[in-house]
């Protein structure tokens, strides 16, 4: 995914409101950028952390600028949540996840479930469907990455919906794209949401494969690079 204006620079103020970030650039101008990441973003967040962000040209926008990344310990680290979606569909055309190859069609945010909308809805010509949900990874804890940041009831959800789908036939997957490349594993944080995990748990017993891929992150791209291991 290439960003096609290139990225700001600047420092971060402070985040406040869940989605309000203020931002001072590096040529002095503070500005109030939208924040596209509604969890804790934990380690994202202290004042003065060198940060990245986009412009909009569109007069329809309340505010053209939107955080894109973060740069921690020398890492880049991407916290848009709105970007794994993009970033595992190229994945999967450009043949970088093997597991979803050989598909006839490939559609985005298709209704199912309960009034929910699957990310990615994949057609094979000798199976059923295919379900893949994309889950957006930004928190390292010790050497590992770690899926949610902060109380997920969604999450939660999407899991009970995967299981339901692989039980009439389909087979579903849970990808959990990390915006970082600095991470030797991946982990469930059950001590931030252990509803979560259970039901995470529970899923994987019953047919939900996951997948895990961390990212190439920098002001220019972000792609989809190598699989993490699992770690249960």
């Amino acid at each position: 995914m290439n960003f096609t204006e290139p990225l700001l620079r600047g420092h971060l103020v402070k985040r406040y409101k869940r989605f309000l970030a203020d931002i001072m650039l590096e040529n002095d101008t503070l500005i109030t950028a939208h924040c596209p990441n509604s969890g804790a973003m934990q380690g994202l967040t202290d004042p003065g952390t060198p940060v990245w962000v986009s412009q909009s040209s569109s007069p329809s926008r309340k505010l053209p600028y939107t955080w894109q990344m973060a740069e921690v310990n020398g890492t880049f680290v991407g916290m848009n949540t709105s970007n794994p979606n993009e970033l595992v569909e190229e994945a999967i055309y450009s043949g970088i996840i093997n597991e979803l190859q050989g598909y006839e069609t490939l559609k985005r945010e298709v209704a199912y479930g309960k009034n929910s909308r699957i990310d990615i809805l994949l057609k094979y010509p000798s199976e059923n469907l295919t379900y893949v949900e994309v889950k957006n990874v930004h928190l390292k804890r010790g050497n590992r990455a770690a899926f949610p940041s902060s109380v997920t009831a969604r999450g939660a959800k999407h899991m009970r919906e995967l299981t339901e789908m692989v039980r009439e036939g389909h087979k579903a997957y849970i990808v959990y794209v990390v915006q970082r490349n600095d991470c030797e594993g991946f982990e469930i944080a059950k001590d931030i949401d252990p509803v979560y995990s259970e039901e995470t748990l529970k899923a994987l017993k019953n047919g939900v494969e996951a997948l895990v891929y961390a990212c190439e992150v920098n002001p220019t791209r972000i792609t989809i690079s190598h699989p993490l291991n699992f770690a249960l």
